[in-house]
């Protein structure tokens, strides 16, 4: 075998590995709907509609928010995680595309919470900075919730909110096998829901 035959041979089996890895399979031991039955019972919500065997649609009693809640698995090491991905979505008094992730601020206790942009114009950031901090019921919300992501986009004339929460999830271990599903407690419950009320309220003015 000549040097580019063996060039070419070691690329196309690069290639092949990396398309093998990065593909988006199940987790091995995964059962879809699993999870979202436990967060079904956790929530105790009137209405929880499943749609798909990894995604359900609920809604507050009073129907005033309504959430599509979402699997999402992820792999490590003879483990996987199963995480529940909270999206409300809101539309939007101008159109036009825009990013921003929310983080709680402080390194180790929470002092506030930091609103970083990842596409949008400047301006929208500043406007999105000052409703957080104007509306007191959100910020007290958002400041005791234990939410690990918090995405916000506005796609054409419509805004995105997805939240994924720690509770909420399970954890799904190969050796040695077991299954543990982390709830998401009453309090952790009710700033899930004034949160994302919150967050209603605000981008409904943006």
């Amino acid at each position: 075998m000549n040097r580019s035959s063996l060039t070419t041979g070691i690329s196309t089996m690069l290639q092949k590995l990396s398309e093998l890895f990065s593909a988006k399979r199940a987790p091995a031991g995964y059962r879809p709907g699993v999870t979202l039955e436990h967060l079904r019972r956790n929530l105790g919500m009137a209405r929880f509609e499943q749609m798909e065997p990894t995604a359900a649609r609920a809604y507050v009693e009073d129907g005033s928010l309504q959430l599509e809640i979402v699997e999402r698995t992820e792999s490590q090491l003879l483990m996987h995680l199963v995480m529940t991905e909270f999206v409300i979505r809101v539309p939007a008094l101008q159109e036009g595309a825009a990013s921003f992730e929310l983080h709680h601020s402080g390194a180790v206790r929470r002092t506030g919470i930091r609103c970083r942009q990842r596409a949008g114009d400047a301006a929208l950031l500043a406007a999105l900075q000052a409703r957080l901090q104007e509306d007191k019921a959100l910020h007290q919300a958002l400041m005791p919730l234990d939410f690990k992501r918090l995405r916000i986009d506005r796609e054409g004339r419509q805004w995105c909110v997805r939240l994924e929460h720690m509770g909420g999830s399970e954890v799904v271990n190969r050796m040695p096998a077991f299954r543990r599903y982390i709830a998401l407690s009453r309090e952790q419950r009710n700033w899930l829901f004034e949160a994302l009320t919150g967050l209603q309220r605000v981008l409904r003015t943006l």
